[in-house]
């Protein structure tokens, strides 16, 4: 896994004595995660470094999708909500396999 829950927790700026959702952030890290790999159309393993991290702004496009699935708990919003630019969508696009040249997990990427 590539989020850690003092990350998540310091994106979302809970504090860290508050215990009460961290196994619902975990599973949304795990959601984020699987959706972020399927999205670039590539293991995240095969992006890895020597010390096992993947680049900075796949980590923080899965930031991204926590705090969003975090704080918008329905499909539903009731509020007008504008996309911030240069967010999740850019942070992928950086690395999404468009040709194809690494066996990835899905077509999303091309």
């Amino acid at each position: 896994m590539y989020l850690q829950l003092y990350q998540i927790k310091k994106h979302l700026n809970i504090d860290e004595d508050f215990h009460d959702d961290d196994e619902y952030l975990m599973d949304l890290a795990k959601v984020a995660e699987n959706a972020v790999q399927k999205h670039v159309d590539m293991e995240l393993s095969n992006m890895e470094d020597d010390e096992g991290n993947i680049p900075m702004p796949l980590v923080q496009a899965m930031l991204l999708m926590v705090g969003t699935f975090y704080a918008k708990r329905e499909s539903i919003a009731f509020a007008s909500a504008q996309e911030v630019p240069l967010a999740y969508k850019y942070l992928i696009s950086l690395y999404i396999n468009y040709d194809g040249s690494v066996e990835g997990t899905s077509n999303i990427g091309g």
